[in-house]
Order: C-alpha cells, then sequence, then structure tokens
C-alpha cells in the first residue's frame, strides 16, 4: 500500500484552468514496477466515482467527457502524476482522487478502481 498527497483544488469559473498533482509519499518503486500505473478519479455529490484519466507505461487513457480538455502527464520513473484540466464547466464540480496500483504497469479500464486512494481534493466550477 502508498500514500498519494493531493494539490492543486480550488475554484474557478467556467472556461478556465486548474492544474492537479499527486505524489506518491516515502514511496520507491521497485524496477520491475519502476513505471505503474496512476490516475484521476472523481465524484460529485449524489453520483457515483467516475474514473477521468489513468496514465501507465502505454500511455494515457480519457473518459469521453474530459477528452480533449484535460491531460493527463507523468515524467517516467517520477511518482508525481499531473491533470492539466482546461475549459472546465460547472459539470466538472467534483472531489478529485488521486490513485495508483503500484503493482501494475499497465492500467486497467478507468471503469475499474485502483488499490490505492488520496483523500481527495475539491474543484468547484461556478458558470
Amino acid at each position: 500500500q502508498v500514500q498519494l498527497a493531493e494539490s492543486g483544488g480550488g475554484s474557478v469559473q467556467a472556461g478556465g484552468s486548474l492544474r492537479l498533482s499527486c505524489s506518491t509519499v516515502g514511496y520507491t518503486p521497485s524496477k520491475t514496477y519502476r513505471q505503474f500505473c496512476m490516475g484521476w478519479f472523481r465524484q460529485a455529490p449524489g453520483r457515483e466515482r467516475e474514473g477521468v484519466a489513468s496514465i501507465d507505461m502505454n500511455g494515457a487513457t480519457y473518459a469521453e467527457s474530459v477528452k480533449g480538455r484535460f491531460i493527463i502527464s507523468k515524467y517516467d520513473n517520477s511518482n508525481t502524476v499531473y491533470l492539466q484540466m482546461n475549459s472546465l464547466k460547472p459539470e466538472d464540480t467534483a472531489t478529485y482522487y488521486c490513485a495508483a496500483d503500484i503493482y501494475r504497469r499497465l492500467c486497467r479500464s478507468l471503469d475499474y478502481g485502483m488499490d490505492d486512494w488520496g483523500k481527495g481534493t475539491l474543484v468547484t466550477i461556478s458558470s
């Protein structure tokens, strides 16, 4: 199990941008799993959690609702993942959670959760 620390949430108007970041705390991956799966999920009040984006050694995957607006990135051999959110909409309002599968080099579908989770950071978009 690994601890994840998120930052970067906040409030912006529709059309604005925010950047979230998430790092593992006190964790050094083995050589085999140096590039492990990380991702972002979100949960709005009264709604189920949904996958937003994930990234692994093969690249990035996005939910349809954020394609073309959000960019997930992670430097090689880094334990920090970023989510650049552009052209934000009120429906993007949610608590965003960083997640990681430290024993997976390839992420599963965004329909699945991951093993380890951050505490979440609130993103509020006003119209």
